[in-house]
């Protein structure tokens, strides 16, 4: 991929691009707690975005996405919220220009592999591959934090997602075979081995696409402010949930609605899950740490309600399997995939039971992904012979 998007830049732009790789992510645990100010234990995979790119002494950047087929251009001087995956490079190029750092026009070729909708953070690739490489092509000499938020505020200012950071920091911050427990407070954060070689991280895709994902991620968010704002009242060292404890939150159950409570009670339970899996993972304790994943989908589906009924029985069907250490839903919800802990020797077999139960159940076959934890955003030098 990387070389057949060199050499499409070459022949649209006629001179050599510089290469940035820029991964997906999975979130093993920890869904729905960086923006109340949990933790959440992410890492790279090899799924990816990659650019090639080129400055053209001009104001103007021209964007060419493989996946569309389609170039499109922009004014830096115009930079504003437009539809479509452009928008995710505006929100980039906007959020340099607040800083007041300099930008100049760019040509780019944009290819991926990361499947949209399947909650492995396309558009977190799409930001920090772009907020890498202009950091290269201008000496910015931004840290991989740095990148991270501007990757986030891009997201919160052009498409009018009010995400965490665990998606711009896992792709900026990723190691080979390791997972990251990252302190969305502090910022801090501590690499733990996945040395599990036994076991693959199997992402099955419901098919299902998450439209209802940016409003209702929005709406949740309301609603852990709307407890937090009642447990204050009693509470006012409580800034977040990450602050407070079920029996904080138990004294407030008569002032806010059931759902609020439901989406409180989820959090507080799921800020704690991610501590305690560190743990397990520091024991080798796989089993321990699969069942966590599923007390976290429970916790998603029946109190979060981020789920579907796909993605429920895509987890009762691993339930039923002695080779599944553990699963639940990945990313924002309401589709996309449930990752999976499977033994390596059985990846073959669990993958045709579940599409052949899903096919019998939905008539559509789910796709599958077999993923491996990559590095994060890597930026090639120029003129590498591939």
């Amino acid at each position: 991929m990387i070389q057949k998007t060199r050499e499409q830049f070459i022949h649209l732009f006629e001179k050599e691009p510089l290469m940035v790789v820029s991964p997906g992510r999975i979130n093993l645990i920890g869904e729905h707690t960086d923006y109340n100010d949990g933790f959440v234990l992410p890492a790279a995979i090899d799924k990816k975005i990659v650019y090639a790119i080129a400055l053209n002494n001009t104001q103007q950047c021209n964007a060419h996405a493989v996946f569309t087929n389609e170039t499109v251009s922009f004014s830096l001087a115009d930079v504003k919220p437009t539809p479509g995956w452009i928008n995710y490079l505006m929100g980039v190029v906007n959020q340099l220009q607040e800083r007041g750092l300099p930008v100049q026009g760019f040509d780019c070729v944009i290819s991926g592999d990361i499947p949209v909708g399947a909650g492995m953070s396309s558009s977190a690739a799409i930001e920090g591959g772009l907020v890498a490489a202009l950091d290269h092509l201008f000496g910015y000499g931004l840290d991989r934090m740095q990148m991270a938020l501007i990757g986030q505020k891009a997201e919160h200012t052009f498409p009018g997602v009010k995400c965490g950071i665990m998606d711009q920091f896992a792709n900026l911050h990723g190691k080979k075979d390791q997972v990251m427990r990252l302190d969305c407070r502090s910022l801090e954060f501590e690499y733990f081995p996945f040395n599990f070689p036994g076991y693959k991280v199997v992402l099955c895709n419901s098919m299902v696409h998450h439209s209802l994902a940016s409003s209702e991620y929005n709406v949740r968010r309301l609603q852990c402010e709307e407890g937090v704002k009642a447990i204050q009242a009693n509470h006012p060292a409580v800034k977040s949930l990450r602050d407070a404890d079920m029996k904080m939150l138990n004294e407030v159950r008569d002032q806010i609605s059931a759902k609020v409570y439901d989406r409180c009670n989820y959090v507080i339970a799921e800020i704690q899950r991610v501590q305690d899996a560190t743990t397990l993972l520091k024991q080798g304790n796989l089993q321990q740490f699969g069942e966590l994943m599923y007390a976290t989908h429970e916790g998603l589906s029946k109190l979060y309600e981020v789920s579907c009924p796909e993605l429920d029985f895509l987890v009762s069907l691993a339930r039923q399997r002695e080779e599944v250490a553990g699963a639940r839903v990945m990313g924002g919800g309401f589709g996309g995939c449930t990752i999976n802990l499977v033994k390596a020797e059985k990846v073959t077999e669990y993958v045709a039971f579940i599409k052949s139960r899903y096919q019998d159940q939905y008539g559509k076959e789910p796709e599958v992904y077999v993923t491996t934890i990559e590095e994060g955003v890597t930026v090639q030098p120029l003129a590498v012979s591939y």
